[in-house]
This record gives structure tokens, sequence and C-alpha cells, in this order.
């Protein structure tokens, strides 16, 4: 019997009135509406049946009062990394909360002091640097060393690093370069934490979001003699990031009471009644969803790589192992960063992210989303490759 298809990727569908970032700030962002959106780090992609029937259903209740967080709420999560990732997590560590990038504040806050050094890994997703900056911290920056079309941590220079710092910010799988490292290199990382004493925040936001032949692995079920807290989230899996809802894991207990200490110091509350019923039906019911979504987004990238490596010399894809997320590497096209971004506006009409804004190191690259049904992603590859001849 063949396998039910349970969603359909190439439906396009119509995101006007929703109050959306992806288009509805294109003016802003690009100076023109006239331009393909493919930034912003959400998918064009209906979020699983079992995501929107569960608020549905919720919705149909009129009472959307004060909520507490219910056992089958931690119930799903630990399920899910027990079974995709073979991680039990106990209870206990978890902390809910207001999504990844105010928990990464919240940690450098309860775990560090003003004036610290926070090692960051560019090129990196941006706020890594303004969580570090908007908290008085100071950035030490250990950049990843490109070699061909796959980057690497520089471990060499990371032990220099971490002479000068409290935390290690850790982006795994890495957006923007799609890199999901190894247990050789996670262990290397680790060891370097031991001899300094380094507290590690591991973004896992992207964890579910691996191509056939790589594997995910957890940092914290490499070692339990270090301080690793882990940021998770179903947002960028299951396509719900506007509902923002996340977790941590944090083992140490006092680690544990001090983050929550932050968020209650500022009276942040993440209990919202439909996104704790996105986020357990999610984990529950959106497994054939997310396995089907792999299969479709593997196709798109080797389609993308295989179209630019065949009609466009200028435009090389870094081979993508995770995320939706592709890092082109434009470099040959000799222009400058505020060139390149005004080409691809002006004449691709597509809307990238400048490779700039992810760090230094980033210039001369763009970051392009896949997460839209094939065609219009090919259709945007074409415009580049024409634009540029």
């Amino acid at each position: 019997m063949d396998k039910k298809i349970v969603a359909n990727f190439d439906k396009v569908i119509d995101r006007d009135g929703t109050s959306n970032v992806k288009y509805g700030v294109r003016k802003a962002v690009f100076g023109t509406e006239d331009v393909t959106p493919l930034w912003v780090a959400d998918m064009d992609f209906a979020a699983p049946s079992a995501v929107t029937n569960a608020l549905v259903e919720r919705a149909h209740h009129p009472i959307y009062g004060y909520t507490y967080y219910p056992d089958s709420l931690f119930t799903a999560m630990q399920d899910w990394f027990v079974k995709r990732h073979n991680w039990s997590i106990d209870k206990k560590s978890i902390l809910i909360c207001p999504g990844v990038v105010p928990s990464m504040h919240a940690v450098i806050e309860a775990l560090s002091e003003e004036g610290d050094g926070i090692i960051v890994q560019p090129p990196i997703y941006p706020p890594f640097f303004s969580a570090v900056t908007d908290t008085g911290r100071k950035i030490i920056e250990n950049p990843l060393k490109l070699d061909g079309d796959e980057y690497h941590i520089d471990l060499e220079h990371l032990e220099q690093c971490a002479t000068n710092a409290k935390i290690l910010l850790l982006c795994s799988p890495h957006n923007p370069v799609g890199r999901v490292w190894q247990r050789q290199e996670l262990e290397a990382v680790l060891d370097i934490a031991r001899r300094h004493q380094l507290i590690i925040i591991s973004d896992e936001i992207h964890a579910d979001l691996i191509y056939p032949n790589y594997k995910h692995i957890p940092l914290a079920t490499l070692a339990d003699d270090v301080s690793i807290i882990t940021a998770v989230s179903p947002s960028k899996t299951f396509n719900i990031p506007g509902l923002g809802l996340s977790s941590l894991v944090i083992n140490d207990r006092q680690q544990w009471k001090a983050i929550r200490q932050v968020f209650n110091r500022l009276h942040i509350n993440a209990v919202n009644p439909f996104s704790i019923t996105a986020f357990e039906a999610a984990y529950v019911g959106g497994e054939s969803w997310l396995d089907e979504l792999m299969l479709y987004l593997d196709e798109t990238r080797k389609q993308v790589a295989a179209y630019f490596d065949k009609n466009s010399a200028d435009i090389k894809v870094i081979d993508s192992q995770g995320t939706y997320l592709l890092w082109l590497d434009c470099r040959k096209m000799g222009l400058d960063d505020t060139k390149l971004k005004s080409f691809f506006i002006d004449k691709a009409k597509v809307g990238l992210n400048p490779g700039i804004s992810f760090g230094k190191v980033g210039s001369g690259f763009m970051r392009m989303n896949i997460a839209a049904p094939r065609a219009i992603i090919l259709d945007a590859c074409r415009r580049m490759a024409i634009s540029n001849i």
C-alpha cells in the first residue's frame, strides 16, 4: 500500500492579510514590493494539519483566559526528543520561554556579568551579536573557516578565545551556513569548554531540519560535566514561529532558577493558550509532515545547486546539511556588499539576506530561504542567473 501523502508543498498560498513580516515589510526592507521574498526564516508552507486542527478546536472554546503549562506539553516534547534524537530530557530541566532569542538574552543576563567575553562564530544569525552587545557584554569572534564548500570550527583559535570568555554561543545546526556539526567537532568544543570552564548556550532550533545522510547530535547528550544550556523549539520545524514559544533545557538547577528569575523580574510570561496548543500538537502529530517536508526541501536544494552550477559561474551554493537556508557565495561577482544587495533587488527582483549582516566574514555572500513552492524558488534562481549574464 502506498504511503499516504499528508502535505502539498507545491501549493502556492496567498499570505496577504496576515500581517506577515516576510511579505508585508518588503517595501521597508528592500525599498520595493516588487521582489520575491526569500529572506526571513519562515516557510511559505501550511503548517501540519495536526496543528491547524488543534488551534481551530481550541479557538472554538470562547474563553481565552490565563493558562498554565499542562503535563502533556512536557510529555510531548520529551517523547519527541527521545524518538527523533535519542535524548532523554528530565522534565525538571525544561524551562518554557517566549522564543529562542529572548532566551539567549536571559541566559546571558543570568549567568554572566557586564564586560564578560561572549564567543560568537560568524557568519552567524545577527541576534547572536545583539544578544551580547544589548546586555553589555563583549563580543569575542571565532570565525568559521571555509574549506572548499564546507565550513569548520577553527578549534585552535577557539582555544585562544576561551581564555578570555565566559560563554560560547553555539549554533547547531548552523545558521546561515547549514553545517550539521559532527561528533568529533562537538567533542573538541566540549574539551575546550572543560579546560576553560566555559558555559555553552547551544541554539538547536533547527535540529529537526536535517537532510538525508546527516544526523543532528544534541550537545547535551555528549557531556554531563560541562555547563550546557540548550535552546529548542518546534517553531522552525513546523512553521509556527509567530506563535513564539520555545524551551531551554538546563540541567543545573541553580542556573535554571537564575534564568527563570530574569523572566520573572521582567514579568515576561510565555503562557499563551494558542502557543501551548500548537507546541503540543506539532510534537504529537507533525512527524509525517516533517518527513515529507525534508524530502521536498532536499530535492529543492539539489535543484538549486545544480541550476547555479550549470547556469552561473559567479554564484556558488555552499553545500547545506541542514536548515532550509542556503548560503550563496557571490564573491566572484566582484561587487561590494551594497552593490550586491542592489543587484538582487533591482535586477533579479529577489529579496535575500545580505551576508554582511551575519558578520564581516559574510561579505560577498547572500542567504536564501528555499522553504517555498519549488516553482517559485527555481524561477527566482533563473532571474538571479540571467540577470548576472
